[in-house]
Parts: structure tokens; C-alpha cells; sequence
């Protein structure tokens, strides 16, 4: 499906698809057009054997027909075999090859097609953990708090430990105005987090822009959806007819797409014959994409952060390498595996996405589980990055804990006097509590209670999203502005 325009779309919010929905895929189709190749061929080259060998089908045979005739209950024959292709799938040991019954599938294909369900960011499994790979911008997630990388170990009181990536997902699933319920783990945060999140429907755009009064374009890509690419060059002509003078592209926490779109966002930026990027299969052999641009006169900076996956650092490896781009910001997520699913062969509305190829940029480096470095290094602010506030209970002085070290950090970013930040309530944490009370006509108690928490955090979050407090972003024009002169 084709749109233009907005795309409006569902989140009911950490986005159902899956680790595969966003993680630069293609469709079997996409596959032939881009390689020429068959589905099919890729699945049984170098091996000599197609399908199970007659061996192999009676070892599965008997196990099936052990477990219909011994198991001490009644069994669902569909739930044994789709056990046993998750099974298959787990044994690559690769988070992102994945079976999907028919449900999770069709929320798949939707995602692809730019419409959401979930809680607004795309997860994965990594060393048997369901891991955050990014927060989707704007969000029930984001606004809450979540980051990439955060490690999510139950929802709503069931813990995800040793679960299946779709069945993890399913718990986090549910009808917009619901809540949810979600303790992270946090590289650097002692104790777990706790999160209470509401579903909800967001209008959704994949591409915004703006022109600033100082000449640099702005275009922020949250995704490569279907749409994406024709979305990107509608903006990028609309800049350009305006004067546009030099050109930011933000990807942060943009956890990838399908492969030809975002090929589609590189080409006018790398001159026609370079490549924008190169797909290597396990023979070891490697194809380009040769681009078919131009190039752009005017300075255009990348800006990425840790939450940049897949796509998002093809498109940046590609314009750094190939196009003369500045990348700006955080290490990227270094994810450098391409997906393909398959929907027909299973047969029955399922679909098995599996990892067919790695990705390199145009230099051949590849950025797998280590990612793209920035040229300039911007890291946020640690209240960006702050633990929300439990509010399971008042926040007192002379208490010790996570929640008075993310008080303090917030404090200390809403410009307010703190003289510790490592969770312990002084004095000085109460007068500066007292203070911010004050100011938003709160009783004055030095304490903090829920309403006192609440209204820190939506002083915060407006902060955070003040264009003019974006240290990463004003960086970026910068550097862009500078190549302009």
C-alpha cells in the first residue's frame, strides 16, 4: 500500500512488530528485483539438499506422533508445529530471524506499510533478554522514558524471562486507553525502573522538515516505511525551492526499515557510480548499489544516537562515505544484518523472516554490534537519559534511592541548585524541591509526592523538547552552517 502525505497510524504502544518489523527488510519480491535472485535459490545454495531429508522427516515424525499418542493431555497439532518452526528459528541464535503466527505476521506487514500497533518502540531479543532497539519519537514509550538498550523483564506483573520474542510481545499488546505496567533494567541504574504506560492511537508521519530562519534544513526521518522515501524527496524539494543552504537529516532513535527506500533517501546525495551501499551473502560474494544522484552542493550533516539502527546507519554510512556528510552525535546501534520475509512458503498467514546477507557501507566496514562513530560527538544531557519517578512513594529528606538520584538529576537540569546526585536527600535537594513547589503553585512541603513528581517530569519532558535545549541538534547546524561559509 502507497501513501501520501500524513500517514495516520495506530499505536497502542513498544511497537508489536517485533525486532524484524523496522530492521532493514525486504520482501521476497524486493529480493529478486534487488539481486536477481530467487526467494527460493537463496535458501539451499552451497548445501546440496532442499527440504528435510528422509532421516530427518521420521525423527520429526515420531516426536509428533510420541506426543499425540503419550503426552498425558490433548494437544493443538498447529501450536506443536509452530513451536517447533520457532524452535528452528531460535537455533540460528540470531535476534533478528524470527517465525511470526498470523497474527504478529499481519501486524508485520502493516508496520512495513507504515501503520503501527504497540506501545511505540521496537524491541528485539539479544542474549536471550527482550531489549529495546529504539523508542519511537513522540510516543507513549518515548514520553515515558524508555531508551534504547534498556532491557524490559515484565510487563504488567509476568516476567519475560525465557519467553519468545512474540509471546513477550503479545503481553505488551492491548486496547488503546489501557495501561501497562513495565520494569526495565538500565546499564548504570542499580535498580529496576518502573514505568506505568497508556496505549494510544498517534497521528504518525514518518518525515518532518523545517527550514530554520539561518538558512539549514531540518528533515527528520522517524522510519523507512513504504512511503518514506517518496515523503523524503517531497520535503527535500520543498527546502530546496525555498533556499535552503545546507541540510540536516535526523535519524535518532529511527530504528531502520526496508532496504530500497532507504537507498531511495541516499541517491540524490552520493553522485551517480558510487555505491551507497553493498550486500555480502554467506558465499562471501558482494553486490553494490550504484547510485544514480548527483550529489548536493551544499554541506548536509547526519545526526544519529544510539537508538540509530539498521537503515538509519546505512543511509549514514552511505552519505559519510559517499556523499562527503558529517555524521554528529552518539555511536550508532550497529546492527548490519539484512532481513528478508517469507509469507508464502508457510502457507497459512504465518511468515518467517530470516537474516539472508550482511550489509557494508560503502568502504566495506561493517557496523554490526558495534556501530557508526560520529565525526562530532555530542552526548545528551544526563536528565535526558534519567530514570522517571516510580511514585510508589513520597520522597522525603535523609531517604536514600534510585528515585531521589533521578529527582536530583531533573532538579539539576531544570536549572535548580543540587549539590549531590548520588540519591541521598540533603538539605539542599529539600530547599531546591521547595523552590520548584513554589514556582508551580504547589503546596510547599520540601517533599515529594505524586503530584509534585508529575509536574518535575512535565516541566522536563517541555524542556527536552525545546528545539533550542537540543545540544546534539544545534551542534549539527553548526557544523553545517560552518561549511557554508
Amino acid at each position: 500500500m502507497q501513501f501520501k502525505g500524513r500517514t495516520v497510524a495506530a499505536f497502542v504502544l513498544l511497537t508489536m512488530a517485533v525486532s524484524v518489523m523496522l530492521t532493514l527488510v525486504v520482501s521476497d519480491r524486493q529480493v529478486a528485483m534487488e539481486s536477481g535472485k530467487t526467494a527460493g535459490a537463496a535458501s539451499s545454495e552451497s548445501t546440496g539438499q532442499d527440504g528435510l531429508t528422509t532421516k530427518e522427516e521420521d525423527k520429526l515424525d515420531a516426536v509428533m506422533e510420541l506426543i499425540e499418542q503419550k503426552y498425558y493431555k490433548e494437544v493443538d497439532r498447529s501450536k506443536v508445529v509452530d513451536g517447533a518452526i520457532t524452535g528452528m528459528m531460535e537455533a540460528l541464535d540470531d535476534p533478528y530471524s524470527v517465525y511470526m503466527e498470523k497474527e504478529t505476521a499481519q501486524h508485520f506487514s502493516e508496520s512495513i506499510e507504515g501503520s503501527f500497533s504497540g506501545i511505540g518502540a521496537e524491541v528485539a531479543l539479544q542474549d536471550g533478554k527482550v531489549t529495546v532497539v529504539s523508542p519511537i519519537k513522540d510516543s507513549p514509550a518515548d514520553k515515558a522514558g524508555v531508551l534504547a538498550k534498556d532491557v524490559l523483564l515484565s510487563v504488567n506483573g509476568d516476567s519475560l524471562e525465557g519467553l519468545a520474542l512474540n509471546d513477550a510481545v503479545a503481553k505488551i499488546r492491548g486496547p488503546k486507553g489501557t495501561k501497562v505496567k513495565l520494569i526495565i533494567a538500565r546499564a548504570g541504574v542499580t535498580e529496576p525502573i518502573h514505568l506505568v504506560l497508556v496505549r494510544d492511537d498517534i497521528d504518525y508521519e514518518t518525515v518532518y522538515s523545517n527550514l530554520r530562519s539561518d538558512g539549514v534544513g531540518v528533515i527528520e526521518i522517524r522510519q523507512f516505511s513504504l512511503n518514506t522515501g517518496e515523503r523524503f524527496l517531497e520535503e527535500l524539494d520543498r527546502l530546496e525551492k525555498q533556499g535552503m543552504k545546507g541540510l540536516v537529516i535526523d535519524v535518532r532513535n529511527n530504528p531502520g526499515g526496508v532496504l530500497p527506500v532507504v537507498v531511495s533517501v541516499a541517491q540524490p546525495f552520493v553522485p551517480q557510480g558510487k555505491p551507497i551501499v553493498l550486500i555480502e551473502d554467506r558465499t562471501g560474494e558482494k553486490e553494490q548499489t550504484l547510485s544514480k544522484g548527483t550529489g548536493k552542493k551544499y554541506p548536509v550533516a547526519v545526526l544519529m544516537n544510539k537508538g540509530s539502527a539498521s537503515a538509519s546507519e546505512v543511509l549514514a554510512g552511505a552519505l559519510k562515505e559517499a556523499g562527503g556528510a558529517v555524521l554528529v552525535g552518539e555511536n550508532s546501534f550497529g546492527k548490519g544484518t539484512v532481513q528478508v520475509s517469507y509469507d508464502k512458503a508457510t502457507g497459512d498467514g504465518s511468515l518467517v523472516k530470516m537474516t539472508i546477507a550482511k550489509w557494508l557501507t560503502p568502504l566495506g566496514n561493517w557496523v554490526h554490534e558495534k556501530g557508526l562513530a560520529p565525526d562530532v560527538e555530542v552526548l545528551p544531557p544526563d536528565y535526558y537519559t534519567v530514570a522517571r519517578l516510580s511514585k510508589s512513594k513520597t520522597l522525603e529528606p535523609d531517604t536514600l534511592g534510585e528515585d531521589v538520584r533521578s529527582l536530583q538529576i531533573m532538579l539539576d537540569g531544570l536549572g535548580y541548585k543540587v549539590d549531590r546526585k548520588d540519591g541521598y536527600f540533603s538539605a539542599v535537594t529539600a530547599e531546591s524541591v521547595k523552590q520548584f513547589q513554589k514556582k508551580a503553585s504547589l503546596t510547599v512541603t520540601g517533599k515529594v509526592d505524586v503530584q509534585t513528581a508529575e509536574k518535575i517530569e512535565e516541566a522536563l519532558v517541555a524542556q527536552i523538547r525545546d528545539e533550542k535545549n537540543d545540544a546534539q541538534l544545534n551542534k549539527a547546524v553548526e557544523v553545517v552552517k560552518e561549511k557554508t561559509k
